[in-house]
């Protein structure tokens, strides 16, 4: 499949993009005090978003166990994150390379990869400032994700980049003002929100035009595809190792997860406004309408 071109319309968002990268980025390492204590107490995450919360597992931990549960997540989400922002520069740098270095579009691209370089530092970083291990992908799905680059490409691979951007983008900002978190990790979140603006902007403009190219055996293909990668990375945000940090069975703990309404909802909140962008836009049908049920992004 070739690449659509590039509309005066494309190019013009790519040159405003251009234009508040230059004006409002940040570098996590002079932006964030990484030597400033933590607060005693201070949540990592709101309850309601433990995926444990209302769980009979979650009613026999204490204060300070629910507290380091949810920190444990956070880490996990943040690793997770550093995991696909990886996959998504690879395809970035493919785009790129297989395309005109001069466009606005291509520079877009490329300066889409050093924020993201910036954003993979910070989440490192904030893992390492917690004690927490990076607990990433499990390793079934890690080793998956080098296939991302290859069968994943056009409107599916910037749908899919969508779907963990945006779900992660809903979640922190929900938090980024909330006194309750740990300071630390609202100025991570507030950083991230506002430059992951500018990469939602150009990644739902992509998955537009690229829609348009294509062909209905090439869109049955880019449906399936999203729907697939989209499901491993919504699964994928809660290593199941989290939970023996608060002496809880990592199967016992990813089963009483999955089965939990309130765990459910959070993908769904996280989900909402990126899945009504998807269905408009005629990614959401066929075969893969399943895999965004199970992934609960989408209501039956």
């Amino acid at each position: 499949m070739s690449a659509p071109a590039v509309t005066s319309e494309g190019q013009g968002i790519a040159t405003r993009l251009l234009r508040s990268a230059a004006k409002r980025s940040y570098d996590p390492d002079v932006d964030i005090d990484w030597d400033a204590p933590l607060v005693e107490g201070a949540h990592w995450m709101p309850e309601h978003r433990v995926s444990l919360y209302g769980t009979p597992l979650w009613e026999r931990l204490t204060a300070e166990q629910r507290i380091e549960l949810g920190k444990h997540e956070a880490c996990s989400v943040a690793s997770v994150g550093l995991w696909f922002e990886t996959l998504l520069m690879q395809r970035l740098l493919k785009d790129f390379y297989a395309g005109d270095p001069t466009t606005e579009r291509s520079q877009c691209a490329l300066t889409e990869v050093a924020d993201e370089c910036r954003h993979s530092q910070m989440f490192a970083r904030l893992v390492a400032r917690a004690g927490v291990e990076p607990y990433g992908a499990v390793p079934a799905v890690h080793q998956l994700g080098k296939l991302f680059s290859v069968i994943n490409w056009g409107p599916a691979a910037y749908a899919s980049i969508l779907v963990a951007e945006e779900v992660l983008d809903r979640l922190q900002r929900e938090q980024a003002n909330d006194e309750s978190i740990q300071p630390l990790m609202r100025q991570v979140n507030r950083i991230h929100i506002v430059e992951e603006a500018r990469h939602v902007a150009f990644a739902r403009d992509e998955v537009t035009r690229g829609l348009a190219a294509l062909s209905r055996t090439e869109l049955a293909y880019q449906r399936f595809i999203c729907a697939l990668t989209s499901y491993f990375v919504v699964r994928s945000l809660i290593n199941p190792k989290v939970y023996a940090a608060v002496g809880i069975d990592p199967a016992e703990g990813r089963r009483a997860a999955l089965a939990n309404p309130h765990h459910r909802e959070m993908i769904r909140f996280g989900g909402e406004k990126i899945l009504a962008f998807l269905d408009e836009a005629g990614m959401i049908a066929g075969p893969g309408r399943a895999l965004w049920t199970k992934s609960f992004l989408l209501e039956r």
